[in-house]
């Protein structure tokens, strides 16, 4: 039996998982889904929360569990699992990134996010990305200038949500029409600071866990132009495939669940 810690992505909640954990369950593993702050019944307010909290409860529920886990991260909060490894290495045995944004050293999110150019996300943001606001943010949030941004940021520009007309061709054009209406319901905005940090790894700590990469083949969001991108940038140890959208969990959740329990048997 195996631990899985399971992370959505942007703008979902822990909900994202309600058909891998009972699954999961079945296999013989535990599994266990959390809400980033702000997000789903976390009730932290969104304008606030950083990289930092997330990362933080991340390694509060890991730290509560004996022995070591394997961490998924959906999307966005590949940047998530990432810092989580690096602040405590000993306690994760494996890395998986499930159409998630997997970013080398010294690199953040959003500069990998612009490259996207075919991601209806990316596309579809409200407020629209300025890519000269973007770049900038992108040149300055280091040192004292991160400091006075996260001061000072005009609260309009610190979330963005996902247009409501482009949930489904952007997300779950595969799932049952019953998943959109959920999103309808329950997506959330998103900070948008952390997407702009530099992560900081090193080898001797996030360098020596094992990462396993699923590509989501027909993926609009984070395109497969771009999963393939960052795994060339940062090679992973082993890659899975599922012929699906962004959204694998809904659409495919057998197939998912037993790329899972083939990692976790490894």
């Amino acid at each position: 039996m195996k631990t899985f810690i399971l992370l959505h992505g942007s703008y979902h909640g822990a909900w994202n998982w309600h058909k891998i954990v009972p699954l999961l369950q079945q296999l013989g593993h535990q599994a266990i889904s959390i809400d980033m702050p702000g997000h789903g019944l976390d009730r932290k307010k969104i304008h606030f929360a950083t990289l930092s909290d997330y990362v933080n409860k991340t390694v509060e529920v890991i730290q509560a569990i004996e022995g070591k886990v394997i961490l998924l991260a959906h999307s966005r909060n590949g940047i998530v699992i990432s810092r989580v490894a690096e602040k405590i290495p000993e306690k994760i045995e494996k890395l998986i990134y499930l159409a998630s944004y997997l970013i080398p050293n010294g690199r953040s999110m959003m500069e990998y996010a612009l490259l996207d150019r075919k991601s209806l996300v990316i596309q579809n943001t409200i407020p629209k990305i300025s890519l000269k606001l973007a770049s900038r943010l992108i040149k300055d949030y280091t040192g004292y200038k991160k400091t006075l941004i996260d001061l000072f940021l005009p609260k309009k520009y610190r979330t963005h949500r996902l247009s409501q007309h482009i949930f489904h061709d952007a997300l779950y054009h595969d799932c049952p029409l019953e998943i959109t209406e959920l999103a309808n319901v329950l997506l959330t905005p998103e900070p948008n600071l952390g997407g702009f940090e530099k992560l900081k790894l090193t080898e001797e700590r996030y360098g020596k866990i094992p990462k396993i990469y699923i590509e989501c083949l027909q993926d609009r969001a984070v395109t497969l132009f771009l999963q393939r991108k960052m795994q060339k940038d940062s090679p992973c140890d082993r890659v899975f495939q599922i012929d699906s959208s962004h959204s694998p969990f809904f659409s495919k959740p057998e197939e998912l669940c037993d790329i899972l329990n083939e990692i976790a048997k490894e």
